[in-house]
């Protein structure tokens, strides 16, 4: 375990499932107030789509930011899911503060804080937790990315499409505050654990994110942060192009490429192949 306070939630919970431990009615009460409050943001906030730069999304690919800003109309519409999916996110972070609270881990609640940059721009945001004199932040996580993206910082550094190690420091930087980590709860089976980002450069991370806001800002002409990767298969090229992973989730991939097909594995064997994102396909494949 890497925080103390895992240790805390971790004992509580075995003694609450032998009849050893309960969760009062204070910290149960603010579990459904904080779920309230949450579905209240998520329900009654007006239109997702306006774009700002905030501490949420700083740390996302400049590409996609570009869009955001410059082409929203383009942009490929979110599912219906994607809300009830930022709901149970916001449920998660909800009851695991209520089963720190339970098991006596002691900690400040989420709080609103401005980052100001050096060139004169502010940046605004809402941190989850400090805990320790350290800005920490929830997530829940699919059961690949419990496993893979926060196996550790380093892993989440590799491939932080999401912007979360930018959102962390930013949000440490405007609070005055240690860089912290997160908190992950695996949604599929219940798992938790501390991931800590002591070892994060913070001032690179504060001058990318002031290159950033620069570029998008002064609206300086749109380029691509990432290019296609050949597909493999049994470590041989297939000849096709496919899509980067870091722009998988992006809703204006259609738009970035024109070529862009998402089709069934063109090399897979198997009944049902998987859909891949792809940006070329060679003659052999036809």
């Amino acid at each position: 375990m890497n925080h103390p306070a895992e240790l805390q939630v971790f004992s509580f919970l075995q003694k609450a499932m032998s009849g050893e431990a309960t969760m009062t009615e204070e910290v149960a009460n603010q579990v459904a107030s904080d779920v309230k409050s949450a579905l209240d943001k998520q329900f009654n906030s007006g239109p997702r789509d306006e774009f700002k730069l905030r501490m949420s999304n700083i740390g996302r690919p400049t590409c996609q930011l570009w869009f955001e800003k410059n082409d929203p109309e383009d942009k490929i519409p979110l599912p219906p899911h994607f809300l009830m999916n930022m709901i149970l996110g916001d449920i998660v972070e909800a009851v695991f503060k209520g089963l720190l609270r339970a098991a006596g881990a002691e900690f400040k609640d989420n709080d609103t804080v401005t980052l100001k940059l050096p060139d004169g721009q502010e940046i605004n945001g809402e941190y989850d937790m400090e805990m320790d004199g350290k800005i920490d932040d929830v997530k829940s996580a699919s059961p690949w990315s419990y496993q893979n993206k926060f196996d550790s910082f380093e892993s989440l550094q590799k491939g932080d499409g999401f912007g979360y190690i930018p959102q962390l420091v930013g949000y440490s930087k405007a609070a005055g505050k240690e860089v912290g980590g997160w908190w992950v709860v695996n949604k599929g089976n219940g798992e938790f654990k501390y991931v800590s980002a002591s070892d994060v450069d913070s001032e690179k991370v504060l001058q990318d994110i002031q290159e950033t806001v620069n570029y998008i800002e002064k609206d300086k002409p749109f380029k691509r942060c990432f290019e296609p990767v050949p597909e493999t298969y049994y470590k041989k090229q297939s000849g096709n192009l496919v899509l980067n992973s870091a722009c998988k989730f992006c809703s204006y991939k259609h738009k970035c490429w024109e070529t862009l097909q998402t089709l069934p594995s063109r090399v897979s064997k198997s009944s049902n192949p998987p859909e891949v994102d792809y940006v070329f396909i060679g003659d052999s494949n036809g």
